[in-house]
């Protein structure tokens, strides 16, 4: 009887050193072994690596700060990069491998609509997050993705504004100049509709499109001068990716300057420069939210981590490269989402959500930012700046703090949320 007693006890003990094992194995990826695991979704080839490399590298940097100080919830975060090489479709196929295989917390990425576009129903689908860290033509409010790039009032019509105004040249013909794609598209039809509530005349609206990737822009550098003949004009520029080094090409080319034909950019940054000669496009224009060029110590610091970064990391490019607008974008996203997990005491979808309403966390701009009670948007200030010789800019024109998004337009017809 002793014998079977203590037969029937190691039974009950493997038996329970199984279940133990079992549910060891079928723990979820994210918290095994005091980590957590965060994608990061960006083009690290194709047209649109000229922007999003960036952006991976400042996602690394912004891990490494996090995890120097303790992780989140005491955890480190374990980065998942995955290359969509500047291929749509293979965004949303990434994404899904991000949720469901790697089983990620969260995911920081994409650059363009049409990227983002892909990947929705996915984390729709699937309750995952993403944080989108690029300006955008807005008419869209998912609850699985916080927007911390700006939507159009928070650039693309004070940047219109500023070049009617005097100060900004008086324009009274515009030059809407695009990659064919969502963006420019969504956000060409926003700007035509506000200039016509302005006054500004059919005629005096030229509307242009160019393939990504596209790289001869002669004649359409022609017919801009062409257009511009007889009154004040301006060029409103969405051209995105690599394409953007061959038309500033093309404007020193044909000697178009920005006290004749100022052109403002929507999607030209610092590092995007970087690959063009900028001595002939001084006084060309860029509206963001953020410039390497703020004063602040915020942004002193902001860029101090970065130069360290590049360096110990060895990053192509050296002691040249620079930061911008979406790599600030993805650190206010990345804080953020950290705060909000502490605060839910959990990497839950639907309690991070939740916590993130009314986070706030004072960027490398300078100001405070803060994410919306309701809309999924940050708060952010508009600043527009001129192209410097040294391709960084001067700031010419900024909010006096930041402003609420309005991602539905009031200037075209508002689509059905989802």
């Amino acid at each position: 009887m002793k014998q079977l007693h203590r037969t029937l006890s190691k039974i009950s003990l493997l038996f329970v050193a199984l279940v133990f094992t079992f549910t060891a194995h079928a723990a979820p990826a994210t918290g095994d072994k005091g980590t957590i695991k965060v994608g990061v979704l960006h083009s690290l080839s194709g047209t649109m690596a000229i922007s999003e490399t960036s952006l991976k590298d400042v996602a690394l940097m912004t891990i490494d700060e996090i995890n120097k100080n303790g992780g989140v919830m005491g955890k480190k975060l374990v980065p998942v990069i995955v290359d969509p090489a500047s291929n749509w479709p293979l965004f949303a196929e990434k994404a899904k491998e991000l949720l469901l295989k790697h089983k990620v917390a969260v995911v920081f990425g994409c650059w363009t609509s049409v990227s983002r576009k892909s990947v929705l129903p996915v984390f729709e689908k699937n309750n995952g997050l993403l944080f989108y860290p690029v300006q955008y033509e807005g008419q869209e409010l998912s609850q699985n993705v916080f927007y911390t790039g700006a939507a159009p009032n928070q650039q693309a019509i004070p940047a219109v504004e500023y070049l009617m105004s005097k100060d900004g040249g008086n324009a009274k013909r515009f030059v809407l100049l695009g990659t064919d794609y969502v963006y420019p598209r969504t956000t060409n039809k926003i700007l035509r509709a506000f200039l016509k509530k302005k006054g500004i005349a059919e005629k005096d609206i030229m509307e242009k499109y160019t393939p990504f990737g596209h790289a001869d822009y002669q004649t359409i550098v022609k017919d801009v001068k062409k257009f511009a003949a007889g009154k004040r004009t301006a060029v409103i520029s969405t051209i995105n990716g690599d394409s953007n080094v061959p038309f500033y090409k093309e404007l020193a080319n044909q000697g178009v300057k920005a006290t004749d034909i100022p052109v403002i950019a929507f999607s030209v940054g610092e590092e995007e420069l970087r690959g063009v000669d900028t001595k002939h496009l001084v006084g060309h224009l860029a509206a963001w939210n953020y410039f390497m060029s703020m004063k602040g110590d915020t942004n002193k610091a902001f860029i101090k981590k970065w130069k360290a970064f590049v360096k110990t990391k060895k990053l192509s490019g050296g002691d040249k490269r620079v930061t911008n607008d979406p790599m600030e974008a993805t650190y206010i996203g990345m804080h953020m989402w950290k705060q909000a997990v502490e605060k839910a005491k959990s990497t839950e979808v639907d309690k991070v959500r939740a916590a993130m309403y009314g986070q706030k966390f004072r960027g490398p701009s300078g100001y405070e930012i803060t994410m919306d009670q309701k809309n999924h948007h940050l708060h952010k200030p508009v600043v527009i700046g001129e192209i410097r010789k040294d391709g960084q800019f001067d700031i010419v024109w900024k909010t006096k703090g930041p402003i609420k998004a309005q991602p539905w337009s009031p200037y075209i017809a508002k689509k059905a949320k989802k």
